[in-house]
C-alpha cells in the first residue's frame, strides 16, 4: 500500500505517489493496484487509472484501464474503492503497456464496459 500523504496537503497529490496504491472492491477485497495514470495532455485531468489485476507476484498480471470516475479514495483503507467484482474485471478491456495504440474507439469501449459517460467525443 502506498502512503498517499503529501506535503501539499488537501486533495492534491503527485501522480507518482498514486502508482502502487491498492484498489479494493466494496467488500474490502484487494483487487489490484494502480500501475499508471492516463492524463489528458491539454487539461491535466486524470481520465483513467491503469490497474494491475490477477497473477501471482507480478506473473500473469493483466492491466485494465479503469475510468477515473469509478475510483473513490477511502482514507480508512489507504486506497481506492471501486464498485466492481473480480468477474467483471476478468472480462474487462486490457491495456497492453506503453506501446499500446490507445484510440478514441478503444476509450469509448472502456467507458461503455464500465457504463460511465465517455471522455471521448
Amino acid at each position: 500500500m502506498t502512503d498517499l500523504t503529501t506535503p501539499t496537503g488537501g486533495n492534491l497529490i503527485a501522480a507518482e505517489r498514486i502508482n502502487g496504491t491498492n484498489v479494493y472492491n466494496l467488500r474490502g477485497e484487494k483487487l489490484g493496484h494502480v500501475e499508471d495514470i492516463m492524463i489528458d495532455k491539454a487539461t491535466g485531468k486524470a481520465i483513467y487509472a491503469v490497474m494491475s489485476f490477477g497473477g501471482f507476484l507480478g506473473i500473469g498480471e493483466k492491466q485494465h484501464p479503469l475510468p477515473w470516475s469509478t475510483l473513490k479514495y477511502d482514507q480508512r483503507q489507504g486506497g481506492y474503492v471501486v464498485d466492481l467484482d473480480r468477474k467483471l474485471l476478468e472480462a474487462a478491456p486490457t491495456y497492453e503497456g506503453k506501446d499500446f495504440a490507445w484510440t478514441p474507439d478503444y476509450g469509448r469501449q472502456v467507458d461503455k464496459y464500465y457504463n460511465v459517460p465517455t471522455y471521448w467525443l
